[in-house]
């Protein structure tokens, strides 16, 4: 697996009575949208600033409602919003930026590029550099219900650069200007805000994370002073989740900007890096929430005792309501199990602090996978490069795409031995478990809770990817042994055969299908038994065949690849290795991937290039006439859909196995005369 870059689902919580109930009753929105942007966006230009306001914060909830953008798009919210963002009037200021916040959350990518190309970046960019002139001043103070000051200026900053956060990593012009006006200074100064703003360090080192992936633009603008504030947040002390969640994100932008640190300091940060991993990943989540569930009851009781339990009541209410209200559409679903603690009123401190460390934990998992993989096909490494098969046609896409080819799978010194002075394999391998029963059933039972259950299992799923990277690059002494490896196979054979909450999920059968794959494959390059009997592997693989997810696909036939190659150096096999062969040909002939055609085409090549039982069962399912049927299809699908669908290093692998199916149908025609001969 490569990069995961999800997005998130962050709208920002301030949401007046007045603009809750403007908002269209579910069902209404289309007829009503229109009318109701016209309206809204005409009080943007009222000359009262407290009418200015509303209409900001009604726009900042209603396009939490996906279906109503395009009304706001085609009135121009963008440039109507854009000016507010440098209004005289602090709030105003303020709900601009969280409409425009909200409206890039909540409208994704398609959204954020069209919000770049109304110029958005101009103001956003004024408005951030105003911000840091502000930073340590209390401009307009205001009290929450506390009674405790708030710097407006701060919450200003906060909107601002979440917004470029948003932008930036949806559009490549807005990273542009990112970096020409030298943004990240300001955004830097926003994260050296964590003593006392956690909130605003929080969005700041998520920009970051996302700005410094990939944009060596960007290097020449850290400097030694930007590094030490990101040393500082690692060295701190972190008290609660919140804190550990901003350590794992600034964990992530040092490492993005490696390259800028000193050869010689280079260990120390990595070292760094992973202790902060480890502690994350450290923490039992299930374990975690029930102690914050119970921890909230607690509260609960004592607000009772204190006179206050029908407010503490009507505060968990509102809570499970809100966050029902703010799944229009599936809007959080539709975000890649985003982040939802921004929508978590600051009240349920529990069940922000639980959100905090399943999205840490998601952070870690993530860095770690990106820590142990190299510049691969998108379709998940389904083959490598075979050097000597380099065809014309794969050197000229190439050319064309000024691409370069895969680069082997490496990992630094320094990274494998933090990786495991930390034992790392052993806590990712913890995480690949199924949520605790306990806390699912804690989640189930209350509403604000339930959106925890999907965070839950994405962790799993981050795991198994993870896991697949760590087999891919460490040896198997590192990873304990070949007995290690037994009990690792006899893990993933339970949690794949299993499940019994219902079907499996795309997700959970992509990162468990890489899990395994690399796990045969380590073991099948090794000479170690394998663990799960050639059925298993077949009901596995039929069960992935059916996801919609092409890689999915390719890891099925590469497992039912090994397992074929493994047991065609055996005795009796035949029956099985028919079996196998005829699964993959229908998935070399049927699947509407070439990326899963080609890995079907390879596997076989795999699987019945050797042995006295490969040849009888490819003799008997017909496997050379099968095989010079599928030939003609598979080369025109190239031809006609090669350059226009497929990445360079996925056309070359492509080639690859179009200049190995012609040998391989040569090769079938020998042992076809040779049966023939004997018979």
């Amino acid at each position: 697996m490569g990069k995961s870059r999800a997005r998130r689902f962050k709208p920002v919580g301030y949401t007046p009575t007045a603009a809750v109930k403007m908002a269209a009753a579910p069902g209404e929105e289309d007829a009503a949208g229109s009318v109701q942007a016209e309206d809204l966006l005409q009080k943007l230009q009222s000359s009262s600033p407290e009418v200015r306001e509303f209409a900001c914060a009604s726009i900042s909830k209603i396009v939490q409602q996906k279906q109503v953008i395009p009304a706001f798009l085609q009135k121009d919210v963008v440039r109507c919003l854009g000016p507010l963002l440098l209004d005289k009037c602090m709030s105003v200021r303020e709900t601009a930026a969280g409409a425009l916040r909200n409206l890039s959350t909540c409208g994704g990518f398609e959204v954020c590029d069209d919000m770049v190309t109304r110029d958005i970046m101009t103001p956003l960019v004024a408005l951030l550099r105003e911000c840091s002139t502000g930073l340590d001043s209390n401009l307009e103070p205001a009290t929450n219900s506390k009674d405790v000051k708030k710097n407006q200026v701060e919450d200003i900053a906060n909107q601002t650069v979440n917004i470029l956060w948003n932008v930036c990593e949806s559009n490549s012009k807005a990273l542009s200007i990112f970096n020409k006006e030298n943004c990240i200074e300001i955004v830097i100064r926003c994260l050296s805000k964590f003593p006392s703003n956690l909130e605003l360090a929080v969005s700041a080192a998520y920009c970051l994370q996302t700005v410094t992936e990939d944009n060596p633009e960007l290097l020449a603008s850290v400097d030694a002073a930007a590094l030490q504030t990101l040393e500082n947040v690692l060295m701190a002390s972190a008290t609660n989740m919140e804190m550990k969640l901003l350590q794992t994100l600034v964990a992530g932008t040092v490492w993005n900007l490696k390259d800028r640190i000193p050869v010689s300091c280079q260990a120390d940060s990595i070292n760094a890096m992973l202790r902060i991993l480890a502690e994350v990943l450290s923490e039992d989540a299930g374990q975690f929430i029930i102690k914050m569930k119970e921890a909230e009851s607690i509260r609960l009781r004592t607000a009772a005792t204190d006179s206050e339990a029908e407010e503490a009541a009507a505060n968990v209410e509102d809570a499970s309501l809100n966050e029902d209200d703010r799944m229009v559409d599936g809007a959080v679903k539709e975000k890649n199990n985003a982040d939802i603690s921004d929508l978590i009123p600051v009240s349920d401190e529990e069940l922000r602090q639980a959100s905090f460390l399943l999205v840490a934990q998601k952070s870690a998992l993530e860095m770690i996978v990106n820590m142990c993989c190299s510049d691969e096909p998108s379709d998940d490494e389904w083959e490598e490069l075979s050097s000597s098969d380099e065809s014309e046609l794969c050197l000229e896409k190439a050319i064309d795409d000024a691409g370069q080819l895969m680069s082997p799978l490496c990992l630094s010194a320094e990274v494998h031995s933090a990786l495991l002075n930390h034992f790392i394999p052993k806590k990712v391998l913890e995480k690949t478990r199924f949520p605790d029963d306990a806390a699912l059933q804690i989640c189930r039972n209350h509403s604000a809770w339930k959106p925890l259950i999907t965070k839950m299992s994405t962790v799993q799923h981050r795991a198994l990817t993870c896991l697949h990277n760590i087999l891919s690059m460490l040896d198997i002494e590192s990873l304990g042994g070949a007995a290690v490896l037994q009990e690792l196979a006899q893990h993933l054979s339970e949690l794949i055969f299993t499940q019994t909450d219902g079907p499996k999920r795309d997700e959970f059968l992509e990162a468990a299908s890489s899990a395994v794959r690399a796990l045969l494959q380590t073991m099948a390059s090794k000479g170690i038994p394998q663990c799960l009997t050639p059925e298993q592997v077949m009901r596995f693989a039929e069960a992935c065949v059916q996801s919609s997810n092409a890689s999915t696909r390719v890891n099925a036939v590469s497992i039912t690849g090994i397992t074929g190659s493994v047991l065609a150096k055996g005795d009796n096999t035949a029956q099985t290795l028919k079996l196998i062969g005829n699964f993959l040909l229908g998935i070399a002939a049927n699947d509407p991937s070439l990326v899963v055609s080609g890995g079907a085409l390879d596997a076989i090549f795999d699987v019945f290039a050797d042995g006295d039982e490969a040849e009888k069962a490819a003799v008997e399912i017909k496997l050379h006439q099968t095989l010079k049927k599928i030939q003609p299809a598979f080369k025109s699908k190239i031809r006609k859909e090669g350059r226009e669908k497929y990445s360079t290093d996925q056309l070359c692998v492509l080639d690859n196995v179009k200049t190995n199916l012609r040998r391989f149908i040569s090769y079938l025609e020998t042992v076809e005369k040779k049966y023939k001969n004997c018979m």
